[in-house]
């Protein structure tokens, strides 16, 4: 077992916690990593782009105006790419950016943003995080006493007060630990991990 050190929202230290090795403490492997971000950002696509073709315009099919005589180029559908109103040539179409990766390796990846947060001092495990009212203030203040900007807080249960004093602060998320995912580990820069929640982390990750 790896020790980890506890602390207040005073950011004072007040005990130690044994952490299970296989989650904190494992070789980092970046292409590992970098493979379940891509998918995980490709998910998140909609893949709704869509533009009509010639065929899906609906148009008269009437010649505007005869071959011949004229005087001007010779005319073809009005639902030519080529006229106002046409059809788009070559535009996109929806498409699925959907890919899977498997469970084995989304929680290997996971084992590897939480050890490099853990190496690089970047982990912090508190005790709690039970503000007594809502307000931004007293939320800002917590992130000041650990000198965190772009946290990411963790928590086991819902908390009403955290997240909506924090709801207003631009650079740190709050989720539950269900909803823990390699994408925001990597995008913020401090990790906050409730002690309660780490437990269900160690769990779910371990099963």
């Amino acid at each position: 077992m790896t020790v980890i050190d506890v602390y207040n929202l005073q950011a004072e230290k007040t005990s130690q916690m044994d952490i299970n090795e296989g989650i904190f403490d494992v070789p980092i492997k970046e292409h590992v990593i970098h493979q379940v971000v891509v998918t995980q950002l490709n998910n998140k696509r909609s893949g709704s782009a869509s533009t009509k073709s010639r065929s899906e315009i609906k148009a008269s099919g009437k010649k505007l105006w005869r071959q011949k005589g004229t005087g001007r180029a010779r005319v073809g559908a009005a639902s030519s790419p080529t006229r106002r109103g046409g059809g788009v040539a070559f535009g996109p179409a929806p498409k699925k950016y959907y890919k899977k990766v498997s469970k084995k390796l989304k929680k290997a990846a996971l084992q590897m943003v939480l050890t490099d947060k853990f190496k690089s001092d970047r982990l912090v495990v508190i005790e709690h995080f039970n503000l007594h009212e809502i307000k931004t203030r007293d939320f800002v203040q917590v992130m000041k006493n650990f000198e965190a900007k772009r946290a990411l807080i963790i928590t086991e249960e819902k908390n009403e007060n955290l997240e909506k004093s924090s709801k207003n602060v631009p650079w740190t998320k709050v989720m539950g630990y269900q909803g823990l995912n390699v994408y925001d580990i990597l995008n913020y820069d401090h990790l906050f991990l409730i002690q309660s929640a780490v437990a269900k982390i160690e769990e779910a990750l371990i099963s």
